[in-house]
């Protein structure tokens, strides 16, 4: 597979996401850096015909006057977490790849979003089919331009606000009647990237808690393009902790009485978040796991405040009161420090590796054994991450016995 070109394309290019993204890529091909925290880098994914760093080439989409030099340069001198010489090794690569990097839209995006912005052209339009021909100009410019066998889209950018659906988000022929199309309100920008995606028969993945391709409309013309896609809200702090602990709860017989976790972080993300509108996206995905792997409902409290000294070093802070044996009451506690950026950089070149190669294999429809990167699986309603990394492991056993026949 060394002859293979393949792209990744990344909405939120210059976040801290992208950018971590970017120089992990530049150091992998450099052999700087091990392959420790890729997944798919385990032996249950080994032999698997996987695009490897060397295979990809990166572009995106942003919403501001930016480039990866100088991205990963703030990103380390406000959270040191970059070595210096590696970083200076990458440098060419990463300017070679901001060439690719095209202004974005935030229609619909919130108003916290938008202040963000600084490149008059992604305002442009209000007329929906307009942007999403705009956005697939882009990706077709990419993959031309590169000569690329596939293009995966990653959306990392900023969690939108909550987005209320309607009867028309049902149904494609609604959702596409030209009336629809010219209205502003109808979708956010997070699904106008998926619709521009899946419209062109590639993988669509959302690594967000924004809207993106979760709503039956937008499912229902990636079935008709034989489009894959998944998502949704990269799982990679306190909650990938609670689906890990809870089990342990359970299958230990403890009553959880009640669960609290206090999330501060300080980077940009940690700045939209601070607007509730954006933060009740967020709060959504994070307080739902615990029900459902316990199978009853404690008492639950879920809270995200942004720290401006913290930038890019998450912490959280949870309590856990449960019941034991006679009636006896006991709590356990923990904190959890990471740097956001370096948790979720890995599995978004998971996801790409492995979303290339479910559209190689022509599935289509929702790739439901990503279940274990999300706080929010689509199509999965488990929880515990030991069942959903099972499915994981199921699908790759499943994949070496298609390529070993």
């Amino acid at each position: 597979m060394n002859s293979r070109r393949v792209g990744l394309w990344l909405i939120g290019a210059y976040g801290g996401v992208a950018t971590t993204v970017a120089l992990g890529l530049a150091a992998l091909r450099r052999n700087r850096i091990d392959t420790t925290s890729l997944v798919t880098a385990l032996p249950a994914f080994k032999d698997l015909p996987l695009d490897a760093p060397n295979d990809f080439e990166l572009g995106g989409h942003d919403i501001r006057r930016t480039s990866y030099r100088e991205a990963v340069t703030s990103l380390h001198q406000r959270s040191n977490i970059f070595e210096h010489d590696l970083v200076q090794d990458c440098l060419e690569q990463l300017d070679e790849w901001g060439d690719n990097v095209r202004p974005g839209t935030v229609l619909n995006s919130g108003e916290t979003i938008c202040k963000l912005a600084d490149l008059p052209e992604v305002h442009q339009s209000n007329d929906l089919r307009r942007t999403v021909e705009r956005i697939q100009t882009d990706l077709r410019d990419f993959q031309e331009r590169l000569k690329l066998d596939q293009v995966v889209v990653i959306n990392v950018a900023s969690t939108e606000p909550p987005f209320a659906l309607r009867d028309i988000h049902l149904s494609l022929a609604e959702l596409t009647r030209p009336r629809q199309c010219t209205h502003e309100a109808v979708l956010p920008a997070s699904s106008l990237y998926a619709w521009a995606t899946l419209d062109l028969g590639w993988p669509y993945i959302n690594f967000t808690p924004s809207l993106g391709a979760s709503f039956p409309a937008i499912q229902e013309l990636a079935m008709e393009r034989g489009a894959c896609f998944g998502g949704q809200d990269g799982k990679t702090g306190e909650t990938l902790l609670k689906t890990v602990l809870a089990p342990m709860f359970r299958d230990r017989n403890f009553e959880i009485l009640s669960w609290v976790g206090h999330n501060i972080f300080g980077n940009r993300d940690g700045l939209v978040l601070d607007d509730p509108k954006n933060k009740e996206s967020k709060v959504r995905t994070k307080d739902q796991v615990l029900s459902q792997i316990v199978g009853y409902k404690p008492q639950t409290h879920v809270s995200i405040e942004y720290i401006q000294s913290l930038d890019d070093w998450k912490t959280a802070w949870d309590f856990i009161h449960f019941r034991g044996f006679l009636n006896v009451k006991m709590s356990m506690q923990f904190t959890w420090q990471g740097c956001d950026s370096i948790l979720a950089a890995p599995l978004v070149i998971d996801l790409a590796r492995l979303a290339l190669l479910s559209q190689r294999r022509h599935e289509v429809g929702c790739l439901r054994h990503l279940a274990c990167f999300f706080k929010n699986p689509m199509g999965v309603a488990e929880h515990d991450f030991f069942k959903q990394f099972h499915m994981l492991e199921s699908y790759a056993q499943e994949v070496r016995q298609t390529v070993n026949v």
